[in-house]
């Protein structure tokens, strides 16, 4: 029997599973991403996660063939490492994660990849299209995109392509990023953000009503989200961000020509006629060239690890035909 492993490792959540040779999950095991103190200390975590999905599938680390990892970034890909991810604690400068996944199943194929980039090869792995030209965007803590342009899958040469949310959206840099440059798209859309770009727009206007807890230390872009229709500043929160949103997109559009673009990630997930229904909208306008669907993922939370795994089975690619069951 042959087995494969997907490995999901986010800024918030840590999750790994296991299939078997005709794709089908048999073990599953998620946690919260740990926080440091160091990065080892997260590597000892994807290490425990995913020897748990294996005993929850009955089987022995040892027996994976193949394991693909979908990760937040940057990477040293030379490593197989995260270096300095922007929305972890400071004290994470190094997470090693294929050198000790090698080690834990005993196998050297281990293909790792930008969460995005894991992203867009499971939606084009489960897709009934299997669209040759696609993007998946996630909207999370952080923001980034995942491109399959002409059939080929666009990990970069040092696997960072598709770091989006790292583009300039605001020329006048208002905002610091969590990367530590000014005016990135995820400094104000981002779900790490949104609360820093709220306080900013009331600071701006200081005459629009809000029973936001700007002050709390607690305060949360999910509190944006719940008092929209209700309290002034949210709603025009919300507008600002589809605006923020939606240049973004159409920087997106115009580089890669998606016949499709697909979301994830919490902020849009959980939001998504908030979200996703104001990009749409507003990009039909900002488009000069093909406006590609938009759409959510079917595959929720999962999407990610749906790719790590898609990736194991298909060596890296996503590309189903070259899947041998």
């Amino acid at each position: 029997m042959v087995y494969y492993a997907g490995v999901d490792l986010g800024a918030t959540n840590l999750r790994a599973a296991v299939a078997d040779d005709d794709g089908t999950t048999i073990g599953v095991s998620r946690n919260a991403t740990p926080r440091g103190p160091t990065g080892i200390d997260v590597t000892e975590g994807v290490l425990r996660t995913l020897r748990e999905a294996c005993g929850d599938a009955g089987i022995e680390p040892e027996s994976i063939d193949a394991a693909g990892i979908g990760s937040i970034g940057p990477f040293d890909l030379a490593e197989g490492a995260v270096i300095d991810p922007a929305n972890l604690p400071d004290s994470i400068d190094r997470i090693p994660l294929t050198g000790p996944i090698e080690k834990l199943i005993d196998s050297e194929e281990v293909h790792l990849h930008n969460d995005t980039t894991a992203g867009v090869i499971g939606e084009r792995f489960h897709a009934d299209r299997n669209p040759a030209d696609m993007v998946y965007i996630t909207i999370s803590s952080g923001i980034g995109a995942g491109v399959c342009c002409d059939g080929e899958i666009l990990d970069g040469w040092d696997g960072n392509a598709g770091e989006v949310g790292h583009t300039v959206v605001d020329p006048r840099g208002r905002l610091t990023c969590g990367c530590g440059h000014d005016g990135h798209w995820e400094a104000y859309c981002s779900g790490n953000a949104i609360p820093d770009f709220v306080r900013l727009l009331a600071e701006d206007d200081p005459t629009i009503d809000t029973d936001l807890p700007l002050e709390d230390p607690d305060f949360t872009a999910k509190d944006v989200f719940e008092f929209a229709g209700e309290d002034e500043l949210a709603d025009y929160a919300i507008d600002q961000l589809a605006h923020w949103n939606a240049i973004g997109v159409s920087n997106v559009i115009h580089s890669f020509a998606p016949i499709v673009v697909s979301f994830g990630g919490a902020v849009a997930l959980h939001n998504e006629d908030l979200v996703v229904d104001r990009i749409r909208q507003r990009v039909s306008e900002m488009v000069m060239a093909n406006v590609p669907e938009i759409r959510v993922t079917d595959h929720g939370d999962d999407v990610v690890l749906e790719g790590a795994l898609a990736s194991a089975m298909t060596e890296g690619t996503g590309d189903r035909s070259r899947f041998k069951r």
